[in-house]
């Protein structure tokens, strides 16, 4: 691997703030020639208050696998190199850069405003998502427990559940989500990109590594909770060849399920990525980027439903076979589970029960 520069800072997935796509400004560093150049610290982490009035966000597109979700946080300190949710954070006055990773919007009320919400005579019970867009497990949750909080609220309702993250944090709360498990109210998908550990460290800095998400996966299991590995994102010319070792590792450990996600590019996650590959791995730039564009039309993203999940062309193809021979071979979604709401009850505990 290529050794990184000074611009990429330790435990930080991007080196520098592009410039916001809703701004006509950007900020530009300067430096003084008569100084010595000394490395600068990595930039502390804010925390910064989310005055949302609402928790759950529903949507209509037709190739994510849920329509609502939940998420305690905005940003992630994860700083995962490619991570596609940055562009979010433009919507707030942030870059999709530093700011993604150092400047954290929490929602305090989380739990409040999921009570509320849940409690509505309009609320249809249905599945909810937790990490549509930034992991619930991410550092800070360790100390504000916003996450667990909400999962408290989700067993008062028995709510299902349907959690995704890269953190071996969420074993914590595995009391919370075996007891909704007993309810068909819960899954747990742990993402693993790759399983070679130097690379995990600088392409998903801050995250669990491969090793202690098996343990998680192994304890999930072991606690009776559906788990699953999700296999995302494949890296076109770089994690691609890892997907049977993933499967295998994930079957072993416990996982019944399996998903996988090919990598995509949107606005400002190609140059931020871009600017990644040439820092860590500037022999390998040219061929990744390369594979990128065949699965995604010639282009780093492709934002058309039903081909911005999958990918499309030959190579695409290839993935998805190589995806589905492993699973058949390592017994992966070999069974079929589905979350339900039959359970769900208002909060007066009434009888009254629901089947969607």
């Amino acid at each position: 691997m290529g050794r990184p520069s000074s611009e990429f800072k330790k435990g930080r997935g991007s080196g520098e703030n592009p410039r916001n796509r809703f701004e006509s400004f950007s900020r530009i560093k300067i430096t003084d020639p008569d100084w010595e150049a000394e490395e600068e610290p990595s930039p502390a982490t804010q925390f910064l208050t989310d005055t949302s009035r609402t928790i759950i966000t529903t949507h209509t597109s037709p190739d994510v696998g849920f329509e609502a979700s939940i998420n305690p946080y905005r940003g992630c300190e994860h700083g995962c190199a490619y991570c596609y949710a940055r562009p979010t954070h433009e919507y707030l006055g942030f870059s999709a850069g530093m700011d993604f990773e150092t400047r954290i919007m929490v929602k305090p009320r989380a739990p409040e405003l999921l009570r509320g919400e849940l409690s509505s005579k309009s609320w249809i019970p249905k599945f909810l998502a937790m990490s549509g867009v930034t992991d619930p497990y991410q550092p800070i949750e360790r100390k504000l427990g916003l996450t667990r909080k909400c999962l408290e609220i989700l067993l008062e309702f028995r709510n299902p559940v349907a959690i995704i993250t890269k953190n071996y944090g969420v074993v914590r709360d595995k009391d919370l989500l075996s007891a909704l498990a007993k309810f068909q109210a819960a899954i747990v998908y742990i993402s693993i990109t790759t399983l070679d550990r130097d690379l995990c460290g600088i392409l998903e800095p801050r995250t669990s590594r491969p090793e202690k998400r098996l343990e998680a996966i192994s304890i999930l299991h072991s606690e009776g909770i559906p788990t699953g590995v999700m296999v995302a994102p494949v890296i076109p010319g770089l994690t691609d060849p890892e997907i049977p070792r993933i499967l295998q590792s994930a079957a072993q450990a416990g996982a019944r399920f399996a998903g996988m996600v090919p990598l995509r590019l949107p606005f400002a996650v190609a140059p931020l990525f871009e600017d990644w590959l040439e820092q860590h791995l500037p022999d390998r730039k040219n061929k990744i980027l390369n594979r990128i564009r065949e699965i995604r039309g010639g282009a780093l993203n492709d934002p058309e439903f039903g081909s911005r999940m999958t990918g499309k062309g030959v190579f695409a193809r290839q993935i998805h076979d190589l995806f589905d021979l492993s699973c058949r071979k390592t017994g992966l979604n070999r069974e079929k589970f589905q979350l339900s709401t039959r359970h769900f009850r208002p909060p007066a505990g009434s009888q009254i029960s629901f089947d969607f």
